[in-house]
């Protein structure tokens, strides 16, 4: 472990004294602007404590914290204005994750945990901004606490005051009885096997103040803060689990940011007079990510002069252009003699405006003498919806005939309609190939802290009419760290069937085939769409299943249901699947079951922007039977900013025990979606998704579909091709 003298102490507190002493003495210093900073825990606050204080809207931080204590790593999301939330993986240095050396190796102890701020009203004149946060919420109880706390802003000064429960106020110098527990009796167990939210022990134990100061110099990169500790370490999982007390020689820290820019910081603190504290953070905000495009010029309206029709090399040069430059792929072009016809797959802006735009002018300045224009959006060859747009009024909204001219005088969005006229054009591939890289990444693992793969899928699909697709898809395995998985079956002694624990032997093969299937799309009336599909339907499962979903035109509302039949593949086997439910002991591991076949499914509601209270959220409630056979609720929530990039966490429980269930009482997780547009210099509607787990178990666990129907019918109400504020 490191050790330090008091000299740097001594040191940082000078920096702070002098600085102090110069913001009294320039009283006419106009100060460059404070920047709010993490704490070693992130999310924005002091160093130990929170502040009131929470970081710009979308706005996103890759941090991590050292000392000789801990390691953490974090990732903060200011998901909305009010609401501030962490992520954060801790590693104790003096231990390690398990006592059998053979299992976790050096591996160190591991704990993972949530936090979160919500702010309650803003800074006034005479009010301060006021906050409540928790911090390690649903974890094993290593940092939890919660808090109070008010910030007032007074010049390059931001003073915070509050009082802290928990991890947070363990000096106890408000309340709390130190001779009956170092923790003032606060139940520190957790119910169940971990994970679960304890509510009954919140805002209970010890209580104490905190607060502090943040100063901004007049060094702009440079910000000081001082703090005082609501922590008085003595209980703390480390002196209570090796029995050695955490050194605190004082309730004081002091600690220095260095910004670089508005992409990073430094973070350098001394600490409860006994330790050196240092940190890194790097920013970015979603709602300010913007793509940059190197792309065609949008065409200018200069319409030819008037033809009855075109020949073929003009029609399919149209087709070409619709393709190319207005992003309708897939398309096919009808005329009838007063309205040409374009129905096709808009793969290239996520702005259906810019598209139908740009359509337009294409096919007027070919000339041909229409009185309407009909564009039909299709996805997986189904209509989703048609815009109208008439000929006359776009001519004069295009060249500007009268003062407010706008696209939308000229075009109406309705039901897709049956198609008519003579073919005159088509660019439908009924055959389509391609290869994909796959990463896929865990953290926090009992046997590594970090596990990797990475490898490429090769996807081929063929269509045999508009309804009818034959797919596949096989992943070639390049490298990867999962082979440092040490069991074949969890260690928590439960009992499930190992519908995805046992992901480590669909791993060792280096090539998988992952997706064999034939699937039929169809819809009926004007709002509802169905598929039924059969064949290996994902790596671990095989089945035949169906789904429909009844998604109206411009509604926030969907309802989908799905059923299906499966079986659990062979991993080893291109095309087995298990005979047997009971698998025998081997490789020192306990026996255990597999899903030799059951039905699954669930009745879905698709709720955009809840309640009309927040904005840019989409909220999934199902509710269905599992693979492993338990029954209950998924509730998913997923928050899009303004660039598009979407983040989201969903919860699933079950009517299993947390005992039934093991490690982690139920299933959770976080998902990243980002549109490719913003990582490529070409526009598209294509995205690209990072998801996390915090442990892999088998309830609450849901069949991985190829299609689903309300990604297919985005365009009625659009969701994942929103357009992006800057488009």
């Amino acid at each position: 472990m490191m050790s330090l003298s008091s000299a740097s102490g001594r040191l940082l507190l000078s920096a702070v004294a002098l600085a102090v002493s110069h913001a009294v003495s320039a009283d006419s210093f106009d100060y460059p602007e404070l920047v709010h900073s993490q704490t070693d825990f992130g999310g924005v606050g002091l160093m130990q404590m929170p502040t009131a204080r929470t970081a710009p809207d979308g706005e996103f931080t890759l941090g991590s914290t050292y000392n000789e204590d801990y390691v953490h790593f974090n990732t903060s999301l200011q998901l909305f204005p009010w609401l501030e939330t962490t992520v954060r993986y801790t590693q104790v240095h003096d231990l390690l994750y398990s006592n059998d050396p053979d299992f976790s190796g050096d591996t160190k102890y591991t704990d993972k945990s949530i936090d979160a701020k919500l702010r309650l009203w803003q800074e006034s004149y005479w009010l301060p901004e006021l906050a409540v946060g928790v911090r390690d919420i649903g974890g094993t109880g290593l940092f939890d606490g919660e808090y109070l706390v008010g910030s007032k802003r007074a010049g390059p000064f931001d003073f915070s005051l509050g009082v802290g429960w928990g991890y947070m106020g363990n000096r106890a110098d408000l309340t709390g009885d130190k001779n009956q527990s170092v923790d003032c009796g606060r139940d520190t167990t957790y119910s169940g096997k971990g994970g679960s939210v304890d509510v009954n022990r919140m805002f209970t134990g010890c209580t104490a103040l905190f607060g502090g100061v943040e100063y901004q110099t007049p060094y702009a990169p440079l910000s000081l803060k001082l703090e005082y500790d609501g922590n008085d370490y003595k209980a703390d999982f480390i002196s209570t689990k090796t029995g050695i007390p955490m050194e605190v020689n004082s309730p004081w820290n002091v600690g220095a940011v260095y910004r670089f820019g508005d992409w990073g910081a430094a973070r350098l603190a001394y600490e409860r007079g006994a330790v050196i504290t240092a940190g890194l953070s790097l920013h970015t905000n979603f709602n300010q990510v913007s793509p940059f495009w190197l792309d065609d010029k949008a065409p200018s309206y200069r319409p030819t002069a008037k033809q009855a029709d075109l020949s073929d090399d003009q029609w399919q040069a149209l087709s070409h252009q619709l393709a190319s430059v207005a992003g309708y792929q897939d398309n096919h072009v009808q005329f009838d003699g007063d309205t040409v016809t374009v129905a096709g797959t808009q793969s290239k802006y996520r702005n259906q405006d810019t598209a139908q735009t740009r359509a337009a002018t294409l096919i007027a300045n070919t000339g041909i003498d229409a009185k309407q224009y009909r564009i039909i959006d299709q996805a997986e060859r189904q209509p989703i919806t048609e815009t109208v747009i008439d000929a006359n009024t776009y001519a004069a909204v295009a060249t500007n005939s009268y003062v407010g001219a706008n696209p939308d005088d000229a075009r109406t969005r309705q039901q897709p309609q049956p198609t008519s006229g003579t073919e005159k054009a088509n660019l439908r591939d009924n055959v389509d190939a391609g290869l994909a890289p796959v990463f896929v990444q865990s953290f926090g693992g009992s046997e590594d802290f970090y596990m990797y793969s990475l490898g490429v899928t090769g996807n081929a699909a063929t269509r045999l009419g508009d309804h009818l697709i034959a797919s596949s898809s096989v992943y070639v395995n390049i490298a990867d760290t999962y082979d440092k998985f040490k069991y074949t079956v969890p260690p928590d002694g439960t009992d499930l069937k190992r519908v995805r624990t046992l992901n480590r032997q669909y791993l060792e093969d280096t090539v998988r085939v992952t997706n064999v299937q034939l699937t039929y799309l169809d819809h009926w009336g004007d709002n509802w769409y169905t598929q039924t599909y059969g064949g290996y339907l994902e790596t671990m499962f095989a089945g035949v299943g169906g789904e429909v979903l009844y998604r109206p035109m411009n509604s926030q509302f969907a309802i989908g249901l799905d059923a299906n039949y499966v079986k659990q593949r062979e991993p080893g086997s291109a095309f087995g699947l298990f005979k047997n439910e009971y698998q025998p002991a081997e490789n020192g591991n306990r026996g255990f079951r597999v899903q030799t076949g059951t039905t699954t499914g669930h009745a879905t509601l698709y709720w955009q922007n809840p309640l009309g209270l927040f904005n840019g959220t989409l909220a999934k409630i199902s509710a269905g039977r599992y693979l492993t056979e338990d029954v209950g609720v998924t509730v998913d929530i997923a928050k899009q900013f303004d660039s598009g990039i979407t983040v989201g966490a969903y919860a699933s429980k079950t009517d299993l025990s947390a005992e039934e269930f093991g490690e982690g009482s139920f299933t959770k997780g976080f998902y990243v979606s980002i549109p490719f547009d913003l990582l490529s210099v070409k526009p598209t509607t294509s995205r690209g998704g990072l998801s996390w787990q915090p442990l892999q178990r088998d309830g609450g666990q849901k069949l991985n579909r190829k299609y689903s129907l309300y990604e297919v019918t985005d365009g009625r109400a659009p969701w994942f091709t929103r357009p992006s504020n800057r488009d």
